[in-house]
This record gives structure tokens, sequence and C-alpha cells, in this order.
């Protein structure tokens, strides 16, 4: 197990702001029409693949290392210039921070969701961040009950692919933890921009790109999402705090029913992600 040498739980650390005013709702797709990259679920629509996140005025692609915000970028990385050098082994100690492109150096880019095949998913968002990049993609965050009914799919299934958990079928339940790989402990340093970048015994990342874990489809009308459960936790619309499915080293079993409802909307980590409604 190692961090990858190159490419682009709960902790306290940095906040973002309280967000801006709700942007108008988006016009409703003309009924049983979705835009390509996402899946109809009887009377709504969902991305079928976790967001990355491209900047709203350039439609250039922003880190998916990093908090796609930019005063909680700039903290996060002033922070991890500074403890990377501190914590973990002496190989960890080495590894850099990952490359941060130059739309993000401004301090001025907005986050908007790309749903995509095939791409890094955006970690590090929170509740705020994931409303504001769905919304800025004429998109929002699924309630909770339509992420629910989408991922257990037409045959209402405890998990995408069945009735019974496989471990092999969706990223979750890994047994190494990108804390305990760079710090030595999985319960500290939870906004590491390089915690997604670490590899299990050099071949398989642990956050894999969107789509990769072909069985982990949740089928409606002949179309499929991919990873609502494990790759990363997702967002939904529950102005408490809720994110769904679990993450790639969550310790869950429990399938579209996993939840965690015991952080702030204003917490966000490296395994913290969502999908889109509208």
């Amino acid at each position: 197990m190692a961090p990858a040498a190159s490419e682009p739980g709960s902790s306290p650390g940095v906040s973002e702001g309280a967000p801006p005013a709700a942007a108008s709702p988006p016009a409703r797709p003309a009924r049983g029409v979705c835009p390509e990259e996402m899946m109809r679920v009887r009377s709504f629509c969902i991305d079928r693949w976790e967001i990355g996140t491209v900047d709203t005025a350039t439609g250039l692609a922003l880190s998916p290392y990093y908090p796609p915000e930019p005063r909680a970028l700039e903290l996060v990385r002033r922070l991890w210039q500074v403890e990377r050098e501190r914590v973990g082994d002496r190989f960890a100690r080495t590894m850099p921070l990952p490359p941060l492109p130059a739309v993000q150096k401004s301090g001025t880019f907005q986050p908007k969701a790309v749903s995509r095949p095939a791409i890094v998913p955006q970690g590090y968002l929170s509740f705020y961040t994931a409303k504001r990049a769905c919304e800025n993609a004429g998109k929002r965050l699924c309630t909770l009950d339509e992420w629910m009914l989408a991922c257990r799919g037409e045959q209402g299934q405890k998990f995408p692919y069945g009735s019974e958990f496989d471990r092999t079928a969706c990223n979750v339940y890994r047994h190494y933890h990108p804390a305990f790989v760079l710090h030595g402990n999985t319960s500290v340093g939870h906004r590491d921009p390089r915690l997604n970048l670490v590899v299990e015994r050099g071949v398989d990342p642990l956050l894999r790109l969107t789509g990769q874990s072909a069985r982990c489809q949740s089928r409606w009308e002949g179309q499929a999402a991919y990873d609502m459960v494990g790759n990363l936790d997702e967002w939904v619309a529950e102005e408490a705090g809720i994110f769904a499915g679990g993450f790639y080293a969550r310790s869950t079993t429990s399938g579209c029913e996993a939840q965690v409802s015991s952080h702030s909307p204003l917490y966000y980590d490296y395994s913290t992600g969502t999908r889109c409604c509208r």
C-alpha cells in the first residue's frame, strides 16, 4: 500500500461560510426526457456519475483533491503545505500536495457540477458547496427519498446489484484507510489533499474513477447510475446534513440504506461528494 507518486470519519478543521441567496429553481425537463448524463427515475432525473467540478465562467476543470470553494481551498492548502512535513512516516512526508490548476489560483472561481464517466470525482464538498455546484449546472441536490429510490433500482433491492452484500461489486468497505497510510491514524487529518491519491498495493486507487466499478449499477428503464454505494459519500438535500451511500473506506454493509447524519452541513473532508437531480 502506498500513495501515488503523481496524479492529479470526522475531524476538526476549516469551515466554510454560509451559502449565498438561493438561486431560482431550474425549469423541469420535458416529460420523459433527461440530459444524456442523467438517468430517468419515474418523475425526476439523476446524475449517472458522481460529480466532478469545473469553473462556472470558464468551463476549466477544478481539482477534485481540494474544496472547490476559494476561501476553504486557500486555508486547506496553506495548512497542509506545513502539516504534510510533520505527520506520517518518511515516505508520507515526502509526498507533495497535488498540483492546483491555474483557474483556482485566482480565488474567483465558482464550482459547477459535471457528471461524466472515467473522471476523479470531486471530494471535499460541504453541503452548501455541493448545493451550489448543482445549482450552477441548472440542477439541484437530490432529496433523500429520490436518492434511495434511484439507488435501489427498479427491483427495489438493498444494493444496486442485488439483495446480498458483495464486497467486490462496489468500492466500499476497503481494508486500507488513507489517513492511516499517510498519518498513522485513521481519525486525524481528513482534509489532507493527498488522501484520495492513496493506492492499494500500488495498483488499485482507493478512490476510483467514476463508473470504474462496473458492477455497481443502479438500473432504471435500461439505463444505469454508477457508484451510488461506495467511492464517495453523497450529500442529499437535507438541511440538517445527511450524506448517503458510504465511501470507499467506510465499514458498512447497509448499501443504499447507508447514511451519516452526525455532521453539520458546513462539514467536508476527502470522502464527501455528491450527484445532482432535476
